[in-house]
C-alpha cells in the first residue's frame, strides 16, 4: 500500500471500513432473526406439549392414538410418548400423512433430555429440528411426551437473509467505490493544485539571472488542511523569490565591481608597464634595478592579462561583448594552430578539417580566443614532446571542434570545477609559469553566450576538449549586436 496514492489509499480505507460495517450488521441482523425465528418455535413447542398432555390425559394413548395427538400440530411435526424409557407412540407429520419414524430417529429422540427445554437435535432424512421433551405422571409410571418442530423453514429464511444481505452490501460497496472515488477526487483537487504549482516552479530557470516566480497556489479554504499547505508553500515561493532577487541583486554589484575595478586598473597596469619599459632603454642601471624593472614589466604583463581575462568575463556575463556574424571556422581553427605551434615549437602539432568548410553564427574574435585558451592549455599544461591534435567536423546541429593531446591527463577530483574561475589543474598539468586560472572559464563562458557546450574527457595518454556550436549561435537573452547592424550604425 506505501506505493498506492493517496487518493487510492483513500477510497480502499473508506471501502474497506464500510465492508467491515456491512459485514457485522449483517451477522447482527441474521443472529437476531435467527434468535426471533428460533424462538418463535420454541414458544410453540411449549404450547404443543401442554396440548399433548392434555390429549393424553393421564392415560397412555393407544397404539393408533397418534393420530389423536398429531392434528393439533403443524407440517413437519414430530410427536413422541415414551413410558419407562421406551418409545410407546411415535410419528411424524408430513405434508398431508403421517410418517414413522425409524428406530434411529426414535433413539435420537429417546436421548433428549427431558427438561422441558428446548433442544436442537438432527433426524436425518427429516431434518433438523427443535424438540422440547416434558415429563408426566401416567397410570402405568413415568412417561415423557416429546414434541419437535422442523427448522426447515427458520433455515429458509437464514439462508435468504444471507443472501439479501449479501447482495445489498455488495451493492453498497460498489456504489460506495464510484462515489468514495469522485468523492476523494473532488476533495484532493487542491493538493493537486498544489503539486501542479510545485511542478511548474520545479522547470523555472533559477540558477542564474533575474528570477521572476508568478506561480502561486490558488487557496480557496485556507482554514482546511489542504488550505494550509497551499498557503505555507505561497509563502515558501514568496520567501525564494525574495531571497533569489537578493542574490540576482548581489550578483550583479558583483560583477559591476569587477567590471569597473578591471576597467579602472587597465590605466594605471598600462602606465607600470610603460615606466618600467622607460627604465629599461640603455642606461648604467645597477643589475639589481635592471632585474627588478624586468620582475615589474613582467608583473605588469600577468596582471594586466588578468585584468583583461575579468573584464571580459563580467562583460560576458552581463550579456555584452559579443559582435555576432557569419564564421567560418576553418581559418580560425587553422590560425589558431600556427599561432600555437609558434608559442609552442617543442610539441607536436596536427590539424584535422574537412573537405568543406563549416561555418556558425557567432564572434570571430571570442571563437578565436576560446580556442586559442584551449590549445594554450594543451601546450602549457603537458611536458614536452606531447602531440597536440586539432579537429574540426560538422554536427546536425552546427560544428564540433576538439582538442586532444595524449598527455598525462587530468586528476579525476579536478574536472567538476576545471572550467569554474580560478581553477587550478593537478600537479601533472601543472603550468611551468603562473596560471590565472580563468583560461577555460573563459572558453566555457564564450561557448556558453553563442548557445553551445563544452565537455572533456581525459584518462592518462588521452585528454579531448569538445566543443559543440550551434550553426544559429542563438545567444541565451538575444541581446548581442549583429555585425551588419554594427556596420550600418
Amino acid at each position: 500500500m506505501t506505493r498506492w496514492s493517496l487518493a487510492t489509499r483513500l477510497v480502499v480505507g473508506i471501502v474497506g471500513m464500510l465492508a467491515v460495517l456491512a459485514v457485522a450488521i449483517g451477522v447482527v441482523t441474521v443472529a437476531a432473526s435467527r434468535g426471533q425465528t428460533v424462538g418463535r418455535l420454541d414458544r410453540l413447542l411449549l404450547a404443543a406439549s401442554e396440548r399433548t398432555i392434555a390429549i393424553v390425559n393421564g392415560e397412555m394413548p393407544g397404539p393408533d392414538s397418534i393420530g389423536e395427538i398429531l392434528p393439533g400440530e403443524g407440517a413437519g411435526a414430530v410427536v413422541m410418548v415414551s413410558l419407562e424409557g421406551e418409545a410407546v407412540q411415535s410419528g411424524a407429520l408430513g405434508y398431508g400423512q403421517s410418517i414413522p419414524l425409524t428406530d434411529g430417529q426414535i433413539a435420537v429422540l429417546l436421548g433428549v433430555e427431558a427438561d422441558r427445554q428446548p433442544h436442537t437435535v438432527s433426524l436425518g432424512a427429516l431434518g433438523s429440528y427443535r424438540v422440547v421433551a416434558t415429563p408426566f405422571e401416567a397410570i402405568e409410571g413415568s412417561a415423557v411426551v416429546l414434541n419437535g418442530l422442523s427448522l426447515a423453514d427458520a433455515d429458509a429464511t437464514t439462508a435468504s437473509l444471507i443472501q439479501t444481505i449479501g447482495a445489498v452490501s455488495l451493492g453498497a460497496i460498489a456504489v460506495a467505490v464510484l462515489l468514495g472515488a469522485l468523492v476523494v477526487r473532488v476533495a484532493l483537487r487542491p493538493l493537486t493544485r498544489v503539486v501542479e504549482t510545485a511542478a511548474r516552479v520545479s522547470e523555472l530557470p533559477l540558477e542564474s539571472g533575474a528570477v521572476s516566480m508568478p506561480e502561486r497556489v490558488p487557496v480557496d479554504a485556507p482554514e482546511t488542511e489542504v488550505g494550509r499547505v497551499g498557503t505555507a508553500l505561497n509563502r515558501l515561493l514568496g520567501k525564494v523569490e525574495s531571497s533569489l532577487a537578493v542574490r540576482h541583486a548581489s550578483e550583479q554589484k558583483l560583477r559591476r565591481f569587477v567590471a569597473d575595478a578591471s576597467h579602472e586598473l587597465r590605466t594605471p597596469l598600462a602606465s607600470i608597464r610603460g615606466y618600467a619599459e622607460l627604465g629599461q632603454r640603455p642606461a648604467r642601471l645597477p643589475a639589481d634595478t635592471a632585474r627588478s624593472l624586468e620582475r615589474i614589466q613582467a608583473e605588469s604583463v600577468r596582471m594586466s592579462t588578468l585584468v583583461e581575462e575579468m573584464l571580459l568575463l563580467a562583460r560576458l556575463d552581463a550579456g555584452r561583448d559579443l559582435l555576432m556574424d557569419d564564421v567560418a571556422l576553418g581559418g580560425i581553427l587553422v590560425e589558431a594552430v600556427a599561432d600555437a605551434q609558434v608559442a609552442g615549437p617543442d610539441h607536436h602539432w596536427h590539424l584535422e578539417l574537412p573537405d568543406e568548410d563549416v561555418e556558425v553564427r557567432g564572434d570571430a574574435d571570442r571563437l578565436r580566443q576560446a580556442l586559442g585558451n584551449l590549445l594554450a592549455n594543451a601546450r602549457l599544461h603537458t611536458p614536452p614532446g606531447t602531440t597536440v591534435a586539432a579537429g574540426l567536423a560538422a554536427s546536425p546541429t552546427g560544428a564540433v571542434l576538439t582538442v586532444a593531446d595524449d598527455g598525462p591527463g587530468i586528476d579525476p577530483a579536478v574536472r567538476p570545477t576545471l572550467f569554474e574561475r580560478f581553477s587550478r589543474g593537478d600537479d601533472s598539468r601543472s603550468r611551468r609559469a603562473g596560471s590565472t586560472g580563468l583560461g577555460l572559464a573563459i572558453v566555457a563562458a564564450v561557448v556558453e553566450a553563442h548557445g553551445g557546450s563544452v565537455e572533456v574527457e581525459s584518462a592518462p595518454g588521452r585528454t579531448v576538449f569538445r566543443v559543440d556550436l550551434p550553426a544559429g549561435g542563438a545567444p541565451a537573452d538575444g541581446t548581442f549586436q549583429d555585425a551588419s547592424e554594427t556596420a550600418h550604425s
